[in-house]
């Protein structure tokens, strides 16, 4: 049965499309052998390194995220390489499990569904690979699966600190556009990120920041690749046309993103996903439920993970939200599934949708019958009324 009103995507990722990215999406294909194509390619090559802050080769992939992890390691790194990764949740898992399907060798040196990674632990373990072993230190920058969000500036100090020549690669797929990343001043060597989430499009593109010490690791590394080599890529990159056939329409969209993303500011974007998560946090609190991620310096500015109270299923309160109110929410995945539900606030929303986001979560409660106390919208109400600009 068709339903009035629009479909609630309030899942973290993919997020909801602009209207103007749709529009530019909607354009007719044109030849990417063209000079018009080329005059696009070169123009959101550019563009987007600003996204990154970074001054080097940003590299775009037709792919989901999970082809970027691929290209990430396989460009930089050799068979039988070891890699440290720190288990913050699903997503962090996934990559390592990839790396050993590539031939790497992963040593996850922690493990945090409720938090960021512990920099102490990352430095006190490259403290111990003297003979530098561990080629590169990999961790997940927003961890879409807990709600967690980890202060990667203080995993590059921790590896500075330790003296190790180690690549940090940070997997930013979530975390691009709705949480500050700073590629160049941070000192992160690859980064790993994709089109469904902060940067508004629909799935279909993923990229490779990659720094000077990845790109000359790249010319050592003996990973076979073809689709995903860095070197093919960034020599016809410079002319603005990619050496097979690109996501045409993703890149128009990519091109109105960015714009929307610059004209908005980059801080202002960072500082409303930040207040429209503290509202989501203090619904929760109020509904007198537990925030999976449990460090109040790692709570995620994209998404908030929110525990269901003992003996009650996740996925049948979501069901039924979905049915009643046509709203999609998150699923918990792997180790905490249909013990959790995850509500997106990123990408293209503001205070009117997140309401409404809260108000279904909370007739959903009561639908379903999970224990919860009331009051958690009138709490995120008052607060963005409070913090609202004059």
């Amino acid at each position: 049965m068709t339903k009035a009103g629009r479909h609630f995507l309030q899942i973290p990722g993919p997020s909801p499309v602009p209207e103007p990215v749709l529009a530019a999406t909607a354009q007719q294909v044109i030849d990417h052998r063209s000079p018009e194509f080329g005059e696009l390619g070169a123009k959101v090559l550019s563009k987007v390194k600003q996204i990154f802050k970074t001054r080097y080769d940003v590299i775009i992939y037709p792919s989901s995220g999970t082809g970027a992890w691929e290209a990430a390691l396989c460009n930089a790194l050799s068979p039988g390489d070891k890699i440290m990764t720190y288990e913050t949740g699903h997503f962090a898992s996934l990559w390592s499990k990839l790396a050993t399907r590539i031939g790497l060798v992963p040593i996850t040196v922690g493990e945090n569904w409720r938090g960021g990674v512990d920099p102490n632990v990352i430095e006190a373990e490259l403290r111990k690979d003297t003979g530098h072993e561990i080629k590169a230190v990999c961790v997940v920058h927003n961890e879409t699966s807990t709600g967690s969000t980890t202060r990667i500036k203080e995993v590059r100090d921790a590896i500075d600190a330790a003296g190790h020549p180690a690549l940090l690669m940070v997997d930013t797929i979530s975390g691009l556009g709705s949480a500050d990343l700073r590629m160049d001043e941070w000192g992160i060597d690859v980064v790993v990120a994709g089109s469904q989430k902060g940067l508004m499009l629909p799935p279909g593109l993923s990229f490779n920041a990659v720094g000077p010490k990845a790109l000359a690791a790249s010319k050592t590394s003996s990973i076979r690749r073809s689709y995903w080599d860095w070197a093919e890529m960034i020599a016809i990159n410079k002319t603005g046309y990619f050496p097979y056939t690109p996501a045409t329409n993703l890149l128009f969209g990519l091109d109105k993103a960015i714009d929307m993303l610059l004209t908005e500011g980059l801080d202002n974007v960072f500082a409303r996903h930040e207040r429209l998560a503290e509202a989501t946090r203090r619904a929760v609190q109020s509904w007198g439920m537990e925030n999976l991620c449990q460090s109040p310096r790692h709570f995620s500015p994209v998404l908030t993970t929110v525990v269901m109270p003992e003996g009650h299923s996740a996925d049948a309160y979501r069901r039924k939200v979905l049915k009643n109110f046509n709203m999609s929410l998150g699923s918990g995945l792997s180790k905490v599934a249909d013990k959790v539900f995850r509500i997106g606030h990123l990408g293209d929303i503001n205070e009117l949708t997140l309401m409404g986001t809260l108000a279904g979560c909370e007739m959903g409660f009561e639908l379903a019958g999970v224990p919860h106390q009331k009051g958690g919208v009138d709490t995120a109400m008052r607060y963005l009324a409070e913090t609202s600009a004059a």
